[in-house]
């Protein structure tokens, strides 16, 4: 709902500049620069704008011609903008004005900038002095050259109205002069943040006021007081599992044989229902087939202490869907982020499948209150192209700069895909920590198919879709090619063990092993069967993916075995069969869904990074 409007006055001999807020309208004076002979007028704005024309149907009593409009009959024009302004003078209007025959006799142009002010910060100046001394003194506003860039700051003058809503600093504007009068008096002025903190901005931006004392003309003026403001740009926030979800999303696809993927779909839409979530589809037509929507986009907020802003970030792996985030999430009340490398190449760890953030944590004594943001990466000393893959240094840099989530680097390179949801997951719990740490474990899947096998079950056979891997439990544990890639995989997940245990400040006790087996593929690793631990958490609704193991008692005994392990949690278990479109394509359930949660309700200028 828009509040009162403003006149602006435009004119046919220059164009006209003006600052709109967002929520607010702009009514035009087109009559106040009519031309000589002219008795008729359009209007035309570019996309960002609403433009509306009111009448009173006493006065205009025939439809407009091409959309022209009588003038002198009390047609107004009314002016809003959906969005705040990415430049100035974004957006413009071109009112045109016609002789009664047709002939377009002049034109005139409206430039508008819009800003939100709930998304500023407010600063106020306050000076109260004799009005005499700003005759030879005057108050100066600067930011330096390196900040300009960085932030962009408006002048309110005062007008209940709303009238004027100057860009005194930021781009080009370096200093402003505070007009004051003298007595006591507030200028208030809101101030924008354009950049996130990142490599070489630590997200702190300067702005002086100095009083200067008048002197000869061709002498700079000395200075009597300076002082400093410092603002902080808000980083940017994952969240985790663990946190209320709120819309989920997914991808309608379709296999070889032009078969959709429905079932996929409704079983998360049931999901998303049974947690209470919203549920968006991205089709077909916007993702031409590429389903993995984790991997191409992260949801994140900023937050103020008077304003809390969703913001997603894009991946740099331009997939199909790489135009998703910026046509479909980006919007007035959803903000964007990305960083693409310039002179480096992406790999499969730069898809934020490899991206997570852990729960709120405390390691020896030191609180992280917001989590700690968990890259996978290749093991130390190993460099891209030389063996080892890593995150571009561009993302890794953003993430590093936001500081309030310490990131932890794992080793996922010994997979083939390379990301971390390949082997832990976050799910709620009601006690200790308020979450459990899920790991993929090659040791308990040998654990549990060995005690099948004692119970005299080990001729029964995985019920897997894909016929060469219709193993019987006795063929799995006495293959040594199976067994010596296992213990292979259990290492690297017992390195990655030892590294969450220690940054996260877990013991064992924070940690549940779900049976997995990996198989390789060239010389990296790839689920044998589809893998659990990468599963959607909604609350306490879980969508597993289904393992197709062997049926013992009338039940798959890996999905019995999760159940025992995550349901005395009070956790739900769905298990949903994505094998043909996912597993089958190096994916999971979690690869082909993503969900906006809401944010923590710990403020994160009280953390000291």
């Amino acid at each position: 709902m828009t509040s009162k409007q403003r006149v602006v006055r435009i004119s046919t001999e220059q164009p006209a500049h003006a600052v709109c807020v967002l929520g607010t309208e702009i009514s035009l004076d087109v009559s106040g620069c009519t031309p000589k002979g002219a008795t008729h007028f359009d209007v035309q704005g570019t996309a960002g704008l609403r433009v509306a024309i009111i009448y009173d149907p006493k006065f205009v009593t025939d439809a407009p011609s091409a959309l022209r409009w009588p003038l002198k009959s009390g047609v107004e024009v009314v002016v809003s903008m959906n969005s705040p302004s990415s430049a100035v003078n974004d957006n413009k209007v071109r009112v045109s004005y016609y002789s009664p025959t047709g002939e377009m006799l002049a034109g005139a142009l409206l430039y508008l900038t819009c800003i939100d002010l709930e998304d500023m910060s407010l600063m106020i100046l306050t000076t109260e002095g004799p009005a005499g001394i700003f005759k030879n003194h005057q108050l100066l506003l600067q930011i330096s050259s390196s900040d300009a860039p960085k932030l962009r700051v408006f002048h309110d003058g005062g007008n209940a109205s709303l009238s004027s809503y100057k860009h005194v600093l930021g781009s080009d504007k370096l200093s402003y002069t505070v007009e004051c009068s003298g007595g006591k008096q507030q200028a208030s002025f809101f101030v924008e943040g354009l950049a996130f903190p990142d490599a070489g901005f630590e997200g702190l931006v300067y702005l002086r006021a100095t009083l200067l004392e008048a002197s000869d003309q061709d002498s700079p003026d000395p200075p009597v007081f300076s002082d400093t403001v410092v603002f902080r740009v808000a980083p940017w926030i994952m969240t985790p599992n663990t946190m209320k979800p709120l819309e989920v999303f997914v991808c309608s696809v379709v296999d070889k044989s032009w078969h959709p993927n429905k079932d996929f779909v409704e079983a998360v839409r049931t999901l998303a229902k049974e947690a209470n979530c919203k549920l968006t589809v991205c089709p077909w037509e916007e993702n031409l087939n590429d389903r993995w929507i984790q991997d191409e986009m992260e949801f994140g907020y900023v937050e103020a202490p008077h304003k809390l802003f969703p913001v997603v970030f894009d991946s740099p792996r331009n997939g199909c869907l790489k135009e998703y985030p910026f046509k479909k999430i980006l919007g007035p009340d959803f903000g964007y982020v990305t960083r693409e490398p310039k002179n480096e190449k992406t790999s499969g760890l730069d898809s934020f499948g490899n991206l997570e953030v852990s729960p709120p944590v405390t390691v020896k004594g030191k609180e992280y209150p917001l989590g700690r943001i968990l890259i996978g990466s290749s093991l130390p000393g190993a460099s891209n192209g030389a063996g080892g893959r890593q995150m571009t240094q561009v993302v890794r840099d953003f993430l590093y700069a936001q500081k309030v989530q310490s990131p932890v680097e794992l080793y996922s390179d010994w997979l083939l895909v390379g990301h971390v949801d390949e082997f832990l997951s976050f799910v709620p719990a009601p006690d200790r920590k308020g979450f459990r740490l899920l790991l993929a474990s090659p040791s308990a899947c040998y654990k549990l198919f060995k005690e099948k096998q004692r119970e005299g079950y080990g001729d029964v056979r995985l019920k897997s879709p894909k016929e060469e891997k219709k193993k019987t439990i006795d063929e799995i544990l006495r293959n040594e090619t199976y067994r010596r890639h296992n213990a292979d995989a259990q290492r690297c997940i017992d390195w990655n063990r030892s590294i969450l245990k220690r940054e996260l400040g877990l013991s064992e006790g924070d940690i549940i092993d779900i049976p997995q087996l990996f198989c390789l593929k060239g010389s990296r690793a790839e689920a044998f069967f589809p893998n659990m631990v990468n599963m959607l958490v909604l609350g306490e609704h879980l969508g597993i993916p289904k393992p197709f193991g062997p049926v013992i008692d009338e039940q798959c005994c890996l999905e019995a075995e999760v159940r025992s392990l995550l349901e005395p949690l009070g956790l739900i278990c769905t298990f949903i069969d994505d094998f043909t479109f996912y597993h089958e394509n190096q994916g999971e359930v979690h690869c082909g869904t993503n969900v906006y949660r809401e944010p923590f309700p710990f403020p994160w200028w009280n953390i000291d990074p």
